[in-house]
């Protein structure tokens, strides 16, 4: 059958008032009475319903063997209803076509657990607005960090995920068969960001996928999500990082705010602020300082921030600053990766910085050394394999320009700006160290 009569989504219903129109979707609920049939459509914009008073005809017993979330598509009349609440309107039904009946019991309803909604996770999508209004805002937010990267002269790339080694450090990196040897899923872009650097891509953006074999089981992780990945060239210091990435940061959260504030805070319950800058810096020095001050670490051992320092430390600049941003900048050479650049008069520290937002860190950036010798002494210090590290080395023995950068998790900083309990419900399909299906 052809059908040449154009799909209404729900939400464009008001315009069509005492029109005729088609409305494709899925059979959200049914409430079937002896005179009366109520049927609930639903679709990606929203929901209506439709109303149908029994007349001995086809639709009776049509609408009576129907299944929720069976896909159908009802030709009807929009008629005004004050008493119904979608919208004070409703469909009265010349037409049902049923496209595809859903088998009955669904797998999953309101009760079943979060493991168990994402063995089903097509459906638990689609029966909740939160799922939907999560891509949208994904969408957003994204074509907004673009924006600002390509304002601001950035060339976007498309890095290998299969390398030949297992970069800086082999503990975190899934191995896998490549025809006679073996190959490596990437844990970041890093090494390929500072490659196009010294190649003269001056400034690098890149949105892509990102692997890491963590056997972690906490609400933040995930073995393989999308990484937000920026690398700039002939910088003079960290500063410029920080800056460059505060400045997107706030101009992608103001894209969700202006287009989903108001659907974000009647869903989630969640005000979407737009950050000023710059954000606050605070040494990890200082931190620690304030940190002990109030009884965290009370060993005074501990040269990282965890879960409850970054939490704590947020808290204190958000009542100190009135910001829910915080840089923590000069993390100790001891917990950062060989290739982060240290101050001349403090070889101790590096030139590197972790963003926390609302208490979780959502980035880590840093300066990175450029120059080869020294590079070279840091890589031995930290006992990198420097032979498995030659391609990589070999970038910076031929005029590579200073430079810096960072990474995000687009899933946490989702997960962050909406208020969600796990990653889990910021991704389409999560991984985790149990979990490889659907």
């Amino acid at each position: 059958m052809i059908h040449t009569t154009t799909r209404v989504l729900t939400s464009a219903l008001p315009g069509h008032l005492g029109r005729t129109v088609s409305v494709s979707g899925w059979v959200h609920a049914l409430r079937l009475q002896r005179t009366m049939q109520f049927l609930v459509l639903r679709d990606h914009s929203g929901m209506t319903q439709v109303t149908h008073r029994r007349d001995g005809g086809p639709l009776d017993a049509l609408l009576d063997s129907l299944t929720p979330e069976s896909a159908v598509r009802i030709s009807g009349r929009v008629v005004e209803a004050p008493q119904v609440k979608l919208g004070g309107l409703e469909i009265v039904p010349e037409n049902i076509e049923v496209l595809n009946r859903a088998e009955t019991p669904l797998p999953i309803d309101d009760r079943s657990g979060p493991e168990h909604r994402l063995d089903w996770r097509f459906l638990d999508i689609r029966r909740r607005p939160q799922a939907g209004l999560l891509f949208a805002v994904q969408t957003t937010f994204e074509q907004g960090l673009r924006e600002y990267a390509a304002r601001q002269g950035c060339t976007e790339l498309h890095t290998p995920k299969l390398m030949g080694s297992a970069s800086e450090s082999g503990a975190e990196v899934f191995r896998l068969g490549y025809f006679d040897r073996s190959a490596y899923l990437a844990q970041s872009p890093q090494f390929y960001k500072q490659m196009a650097v010294a190649a003269g891509i001056d400034r690098v953006f890149e949105i892509g996928p990102v692997f890491r074999a963590e056997p972690s089981f906490t609400s933040r992780h995930a073995t393989e999500f999308t990484g937000v990945d920026v690398e700039l060239s002939w910088i003079d210091d960290v500063e410029e990082v920080m800056a460059f990435e505060e400045r997107m940061l706030a101009h992608a959260v103001a894209r969700v705010a202006e287009a989903h504030g108001e659907s974000i805070r009647a869903v989630f319950g969640v005000e979407v602020v737009v950050p000023q800058v710059p954000f606050p810096r605070i040494t990890m020095a200082r931190a620690q300082k304030v940190l002990r001050a109030g009884g965290w670490d009370p060993e005074g051992v501990k040269e990282d921030l965890d879960p409850d320092g970054e939490r704590r430390i947020a808290a204190w600049a958000r009542e100190r600053f009135g910001h829910e941003f915080l840089f923590v900048t000069h993390y100790p050479a001891s917990v950062r990766p060989f290739y982060h650049m240290r101050p001349a008069d403090r070889p101790d520290l590096t030139l590197s910085f972790d963003l926390l937002w609302k208490g979780l860190e959502v980035t880590t950036g840093a300066q990175r050394e450029h120059r080869s010798d020294v590079l070279l002494k840091q890589t031995e210090e930290k006992g990198v394999d420097t032979g498995s590290m030659q391609d990589y080395l070999n970038v910076f023995r031929f005029g590579c320009p200073p430079h810096g950068g960072f990474g995000a998790g687009l899933s946490r900083l989702l997960m962050v700006m909406l208020g969600l309990d796990s990653i889990r419900e910021a991704v389409f399909l999560f991984r985790g160290p149990n979990r490889l299906t659907p």
